[in-house]
């Protein structure tokens, strides 16, 4: 997708509150890679992305930037935590395993978008073997009809979703479970190692027409779509446009120079080198991290970006400081964001007739009180609104449904806050809805 490093920002704008200068680093890189992308092949293979590592506390928008940011331009993008990772002959995962998961994700989105295309193709077909199986069931209904006429009726009347909760017997393609070798490894699915080889098992199973027809519809698509330019797309994508966001990176530095633990010094020279640019070799084949975009992001409460090996530094040219929210960022994030939390519950509650409504100085109060227990206690972010919501809604989310009422208006109030929230402003007992 063509866009100007500004469109990116609002587009990021329409669901992350503030955060402008990391909104502005990650659309630099992004426009980057487009720029880069239109250059001779000489100049590209010399430009690699410069990855970003993003310091602030939990809960400020550093996953949400970095998801919908991948979101955005369809890239493959996978978020996985550095305290998950540890050098060989400990507990943990392997990092190529980060990599491989990105192409995982990427074969994902390239099948999605080819399934689209063929939709069309696959529908008909599924719906012309779904035809014969319900003009065999239905035989003896037939009469004197026509097939051509019967099985034309019939087809109608399956487009108009007549037979939907039709129980049938249909022949489906048996998927093998995939196996775990090794606790906490990757899981190795026999059958598609062995798919080329042997023919596709089939197993009569009875579902509704509905069900069915999705399976058949997945299973037409499969035969349309070509799997190796599936795989050749995959693997371009995962290399050129693939996002890995590295989550805790702050948990594998020292407290201070000098005195960091082996263990967690042997995690970052683990992922120094796919971070530098290393292949990895994956079930679809082998992958160049070299043009990947890696951005790395955590607290630094304890430590700091400098407590990180010098070399993996250097991997992380740009560096951005996520600030604390404020009582104008919640009321922003209330109100102003797509699909807001406010926007959420009443659409939940509508569900049992209730017609949600929040007033501004009801906003205004929840906002306060966010922040102030923010300040207070520890700084959970933007997730402390969930925890506020939740309690201020908590009776009449209980008390709503269970029967056939007509339309409840419920409007909330400064007023209506401060009695339900009295508890928790009072003592900042929260304990039990942070998780």
């Amino acid at each position: 997708m063509d866009l100007s490093p500004k469109q990116i920002v609002n587009e990021l704008n329409k669901h992350i509150i503030g955060q402008d200068e990391a909104k502005k680093a990650v659309a630099i890189a992004l426009r980057n890679r487009y720029r880069r992308a239109q250059l001779s092949p000489e100049f590209r293979e010399e430009i690699t992305p410069k990855n970003i590592i993003m310091k602030g506390p939990t809960g400020v928008g550093k996953t949400e930037i970095a998801r919908r940011l991948a979101k955005l331009v369809k890239a493959p993008f996978v978020k996985v935590e550095a305290t998950k990772y540890t050098e060989v002959g400990y507990v943990g995962k392997d990092v190529e395993g980060m990599v491989r998961d990105l192409v995982e994700c990427a074969v994902r989105l390239v099948k999605d978008e080819k399934t689209a295309e063929v939709s069309v193709k696959a529908k008909d077909a599924a719906e012309a073997k779904m035809v014969k199986i319900l003009a065999e069931l239905k035989k003896n209904d037939r009469g004197e009809t026509p097939r051509d006429l019967f099985e034309s009726n019939l087809l109608a009347s399956l487009q108009k979703g007549v037979f939907d909760g039709l129980v049938i017997e249909a022949d489906v393609r048996d998927e093998p479970q995939s196996m775990e070798l090794v606790p906490g490894g990757a899981a190795i699915n026999l059958g598609s190692i062995f798919g080329e080889m042997l023919p596709a098992r089939k197993k009569k199973r009875k579902l509704t027409v509905k069900e069915a027809m999705q399976m058949f519809i997945a299973e037409e698509a499969d035969k349309l779509i070509d799997d190796d330019a599936v795989k050749d797309e995959a693997l371009r994508r995962a290399e050129n446009d693939g996002i890995i966001f590295i989550d805790e990176i702050d948990k594998i530095a020292g407290k201070e120079s000098g005195n960091i633990d082996v263990s967690r010094e042997g995690v970052q020279r683990d992922i120094l080198p796919i971070v530098e640019g290393s292949t990895v070799m994956t079930k679809y084949g082998a992958v160049k991290t070299d043009y990947m975009l890696f951005i790395a992001a955590g607290a630094f409460h304890v430590s700091r970006v400098e407590d990180l090996i010098p070399e993996l530094q250097g991997r992380f040219p740009v560096s951005v400081e996520l600030q604390s929210l404020t009582k104008e960022d919640f009321v922003n994030i209330l109100t102003n964001t797509e699909h807001s939390l406010t926007q959420q519950y009443a659409v939940l509650l509508a569900v049992d007739n209730i017609d949600l409504k929040f007033t501004p100085d009801a906003i205004e109060a929840i906002a306060e009180i966010s922040e102030e227990i923010n300040l207070t206690s520890e700084d959970i972010g933007a997730r402390r609104l969930h925890t506020v919501m939740e309690y201020l809604l908590e009776d009449i989310s209980f008390n709503a449904g269970g029967g056939d009422y007509p339309l409840i208006p419920v409007e909330i109030d400064r007023k209506y806050v401060e009695e339900h929230l009295a508890k928790i402003t009072k003592d900042r007992d929260l304990k039990k809805y942070v998780l």
